[in-house]
């Protein structure tokens, strides 16, 4: 009887939990919604699964995710067995062309195809590119130094468009072309999800990380961050490091457009589900507008 109870009482939270979530299960329909995926949880076969279960959720309740995946800690490992060093320049690798062929093979090859069969394994339907496909992405060189590390000057997201309008989610490499004939070029994948947000003028870029947001100089997660805040706490010290990339694209992506920018901890189970679909959101977001989420009346 007590296990009856209690089957019993989870149920009801569970349907108390779908009936609060009506007003942004509104909100988000139709709504475009990339998805930065990144950080430890690609080495998890659980938390690979976890992920993938939630863009298909986010896919059944009319949301058109569109997923752009990093894949460092893979190229680390199959550049060690290659024997192939790496250099560093400011904290950013040297990509030269061995390095650049590396790069390809694993993130368009093995991390792609691997986050593509999750979803489908879930029971969504998605397909793999590269910023190669269709010229999604093409880039001029960041900087001499870096080598064949790519800045996006041209975006062409119809691609993206056709998928998602056709029921599939896309995945995408943040692997480019280049202006001249065989360039390739690696993308720093939070740029690469920024830039792809930009130009489909998203409702949300989330960017998944392994920390649990933007902190102030006390050390406390900030829930809701405008463009102004950021720019202070950055050239006051408070956001250093790995961080500044991150704040850059979200600042980057604001500019173009995008309504909202979220930097969340990829660690927290159903992170995605907890920030789209509930009170309490999971990481830091940064926007120019007050949110709004009850749905515009439709006449």
């Amino acid at each position: 009887m007590k296990q009856q109870t209690r089957t019993m009482q989870d149920s009801i939270a569970t349907a108390k939990t779908l009936s609060e979530a009506l007003p942004y299960l509104q909100r988000y329909s139709g709504a475009v919604v990339v998805v930065k995926f990144g950080g430890n949880a690609m080495g998890d076969d659980d938390a690979m699964a976890e992920f993938a279960r939630d863009i298909v959720l986010m896919r059944q309740v009319g949301v058109n995710p569109v997923v752009v995946h990093g894949g460092g800690p893979m190229i680390n490992d199959m550049l060690q067995k290659l024997g192939i060093k790496s250099e560093f320049v400011r904290g950013k690798r040297v990509t030269d062309k061995a390095t650049v062929e590396v790069v390809e093979m694993i993130l368009s090859g093995l991390v792609n195809k691997r986050i593509v069969q999750a979803i489908n394994d879930q029971g969504g339907r998605a397909v793999g590119i590269s910023g190669k496909d269709d010229d999604l992405m093409v880039c001029v060189a960041d900087d001499p130094e870096l080598g064949f590390v790519g800045r996006p000057v041209e975006m062409n997201v119809q691609v993206l468009r056709d998928l998602y309008n056709a029921g599939i989610i896309p995945v995408v490499a943040p692997v480019a072309t280049g202006m001249e004939d065989n360039e390739t070029f690696n993308v720093n994948g939070d740029t690469a999800a920024g830039a792809i947000a930009g130009a489909l003028q998203a409702d949300r870029l989330l960017l998944l990380t392994d920390v649990s947001g933007v902190k102030n100089a006390a050390g406390e997660v900030m829930t809701q961050i405008t463009p102004d805040e950021i720019r202070e706490m950055t050239a006051s010290g408070v956001i250093a490091g790995g961080m500044i990339p991150k704040t850059e694209t979200a600042l980057a992506a604001l500019d173009q457009g995008v309504r909202a920018v979220t930097i969340l901890d990829g660690r927290l189970p159903n992170a995605c589900l907890l920030e789209l679909f509930t009170d309490h959101g999971a990481g830091s977001q940064i926007r120019s507008t007050e949110p709004r989420v009850k749905p515009r009346t439709r006449r």
